[in-house]
């Protein structure tokens, strides 16, 4: 009878899983104009995984300044595309995914009919230049695939792309009158001098290559580009808005017209053709860090021929093998279109930045070749280190590894021999605070996925962790802390730069450098200096060790935080967890403290000034919406009060998060808004980045299979889920039930089984053992 009972609980529960299996077709759940509402800051255009183009449509052209001053209205077009636009200005091929600050927008492209128009018009007067209306009705936005009717020109668009090449397939109406417009003067956060130099040549009826050099938020990029077209045109010319006194001796030339050569920083051409009714005009176009003739190896490498269908299915295909990383079964179709989304968006970047051949621009702005690794660009590391790049550790190894390589080559090539910071495009924007690559590269070691030398990863740590010019970090190796009066943000720094000086010494501890170790994890402790005991609040401290007298625990401006207030910050100790528990009172003192963060109000006014916070993300005075507390949720499980972390991470699941296009209650910032998504539907999270243990939470999913790179398999399952049982009864791996409420990552890699037993009622019992 026990055999019976064992089997038939055996070929359940093989049956339960059998249902989840890969069947393909994952990209039905993704929807990509989650986001392009309001602030999620992402775009709903083609792409690949961690692809170099972004091929997508800009909805405005909104300047970053106005009258001489930052344009606030800028921020919204971060991604080029806002949902609750009108109309479409062109498609571009590159492009952030949710950042709160921004750049790229290259070489536009806008296929037109009619009187030639090289303005692009604006939203208030569109028929004056060349954008057009457009419906969401006849708006599709699928991995891979966009499409879209332009109703001022009776054209279809629809745009496909591989890692380096962007396909676009336009259906025009009959004409004599048919124009392809290229505006390389547009792009994001664009200003009247962001463009440096722009050179176009015409090589044949159909081939054109150029550049385009930009000072932005990248001050020295540059983009090479080769564009191909299905068909000759008759015609071309172009549009220099230039204002120069020297002309040289090319004013011996009309230019404007039928003229090979275009240079100069302000450049539209254009392209005629004549097409018959529903005939298509197709393009392809490269991109390349290096020149245009890796742009051309590029595109001939990646599409050799003309089928648009033929790029849509592979490229497709491509994404549902790395949704298929992990199987889940949801309890409705909205939580499973929200959480592929967010493991769609979580694929977005960091990206590709190489050519074919391995051949990338590096830091110096020199040619490098990638030997033995894939390398890539837009490091957003402030946001990533979280969860984004945990995931990775689990999800993406070979890729986190060469992105961890990415970085010491980054390291290799400054001249401040520095990891980077924020970087982007052969260039380090410097945004942000902290060195968080050292976390990146700590958590890859602790997690055994270093391919560089451990010794020289270490080494360059460690001098990112000493540039005594670098961020206020002089006066945090002298006095300990960063002091406010000499720069601002000091204690979000003071405590960042303590987190990350504990990474240090995770590494220095693998590396059997006990020097190294003892002095990084004596700078770990730094948090303490900033720690207020009188009010129970970390606080700026001044150079002459008093506290900032005019001091605000709500506000966000000018109190010592970036993109954050006290009560948020004050629990960023996440190397130590217990030590700040203890600091702040003990484990009820500080349950009762989270307890009122959630639930307290927070007034409009503290935060009004900070663009990167909204209403939108906000519960209470807990702000989801920005990356600083995403850690928060779960530090009940240090407090004996396990139940509370299940119970607030499954709220800011269902409220936070959804499957429309304002599913999003903040910037995406690169992809950590989804990644904390993924951990958390799946039961765990990555609180302190750099160790090797994940608190527990509350699953989402009913069940899950991760296929692990090595070709094991963890399967998940959440026994009795549904909308109300939200709390865990007791936890199962491997058939071993746990004492504990956290995972090791061993437990997770190695594959095997989780089981959860959910409830209604919190198990008040269970879940009391935390990591020390």
């Amino acid at each position: 009878m026990r055999k019976i009972l064992f089997l038939t609980l055996v070929l359940t529960h093989i049956c339960l899983f059998a249902q989840i299996e890969f069947t393909g077709n994952l990209i039905q759940y993704v929807k990509p104009l989650v986001g392009t509402k309001n602030m999620g800051h992402t775009y709903p255009g083609a792409t690949v995984p961690f692809g170099m183009v972004q091929l997508s449509p800009e909805t405005d052209t909104i300047g970053y300044e106005k009258d001489g001053k930052y344009n606030r209205d800028v921020y919204k077009y971060c991604s080029g595309y806002q949902y609750d636009d009108p109309t479409i200005v062109g498609f571009s091929h590159t492009h952030f995914s949710g950042t709160g600050h921004s750049d790229l927008g290259d070489f536009l492209i806008m296929p037109t009919v009619g009187k030639l128009q090289l303005n692009p018009g604006t939203a208030g007067n569109p028929d004056r230049g060349y954008r057009s209306n457009f419906s969401h009705k006849n708006e599709t936005a699928e991995p891979a695939y966009y499409k879209v009717e332009l109703d001022d020109y009776n054209i279809l668009v629809e745009l496909s792309a591989t890692n380096r090449v962007g396909f676009h397939q336009y259906t025009f109406p009959k004409t004599d009158e048919a124009h392809i417009i290229l505006d390389l003067i547009s792009g994001i956060y664009n200003y009247d001098d962001k463009n440096i130099w722009t050179f176009v040549r015409v090589e044949n009826d159909t081939l054109i290559t150029g550049f385009r050099q930009t000072n932005g938020w990248a001050r020295t990029r540059t983009v090479y580009f080769a564009m191909v077209f299905s068909k000759p045109f008759y015609q071309y010319g172009h549009l220099k808005l230039d204002n120069n006194v020297y002309k040289g001796f090319w004013r011996k030339f009309d230019e404007r017209k039928n003229f090979p050569e275009m240079a100069g920083k302000q450049i539209r051409a254009y392209f005629d053709f004549k097409t018959e009714e529903g005939g298509k005009i197709k393009i392809k176009f490269a991109l390349s860090p290096v020149s245009t003739v890796g742009a051309l190896k590029n595109l001939n490498a990646e599409i050799p021929h003309w089928d648009f269908d033929r790029v849509k299915y592979e490229s497709q295909k491509l994404w549902d093998t790395e949704l298929g990383k992990i199987i889940i079964e949801a309890n409705n179709r909205i939580e499973k279109e929200t959480f592929y989304t967010a493991l769609y968006h979580s694929f977005l970047s960091p990206v590709t930045y190489m050519d074919v051949d391995g051949a990338y621009r590096g830091l110096d702005l020199n040619t490098h070749y990638a030997n033995n690794f894939n390398n890539y660009t837009i490091f957003s590391l402030w946001d990533t280190y979280r969860a984004l790049h945990p995931l990775f550790n689990i999800i993406q190894r070979e890729r986190n590894a060469d992105m961890v390589q990415s970085m010491l080559s980054h390291y290799y090539q400054s001249v401040h021999q520095m990891l980077p910071v924020w970087s982007h495009y052969a260039n380090e924007n410097w945004c942000m605070i902290g060195y968080h690559s050292v976390s990146v590269i700590a958590d890859a070691c602790v997690k055994g996925n270093l391919k560089p030398d451990m010794d020289k990863a270490l080494e360059a740590c460690v001098n990112t962790a000493k540039n005594k010019y670098y961020d206020g970090l002089l006066y945090y190796m002298q006095l300990g802390y960063v002091p406010e009066d000499k720069n601002s943000s000091s204690v979000s720094k003071t405590l960042e730069y303590a987190y990350d000086d504990w990474c240090i010494a995770q590494i220095a501890q693998k590396s059997d450098k006990p020097g190294v170790y003892d002095e990084f994890i004596t700078r770990s402790q730094n948090f303490n200096n900033v720690y207020d005991s009188t009010i129970g609040f970390m606080r700026p401290k001044l150079a002459n060790g008093k506290w900032k007298t005019d001091f605000n625990t709500l506000s966000t401006h000018g109190q010592g935080f970036i993109e954050g207030n006290a009560w948020n910050y004050s629990l960023y100790v996440p190397h130590q967890i217990n030590q700040m528990i203890e600091m702040m009172g003990g484990r009820v003192k500080f349950s009762s403290h989270l307890d009122s963060l959630f639930t307290m109000h927070i007034s409009d006014e503290y935060f009004e000034e900070t663009e990167d916070i909204t209403r939108d993300g906000i519960i209470g005075n807990y702000v989801h919406g920005n990356e600083p507390g995403h850690h928060i949720p779960y530090l009940y499980n240090w407090t004996g009060q396990a139940w509370k972390t299940q119970d607030r991470v499954r709220m800011i699941m269902e409220t936070m998060y959804s499957n429309s296009p304002d599913g999003l209650c903040g910037n995406d910032d690169a992809g950590q808004m989804s990644a904390w998504y993924i951990f958390s539907a799946l039961g765990f999270y990555p609180v302190c980045p750099g160790s090797d243990w994940y608190a527990i939470g509350s699953p989402v999913v009913k069940s899950a299979i991760i296929h692990l790179e090595s070709g094991k398999n963890l399967r998940i399952e959440a026994k009795n889920q549904g909308h109300e049982n939200v709390y865990i009864q007791k936890v199962f791996v491997n058939g071993q039930e746990l004492n504990r409420n956290y995972l090791l990552h061993s437990e997770i890699v190695n594959g095997g089984n989780v089981t959860f037993y959910m409830g209604p009622e919190p198990n008040r019992e269970w879940g009391s053992m935390a990591p020390r």
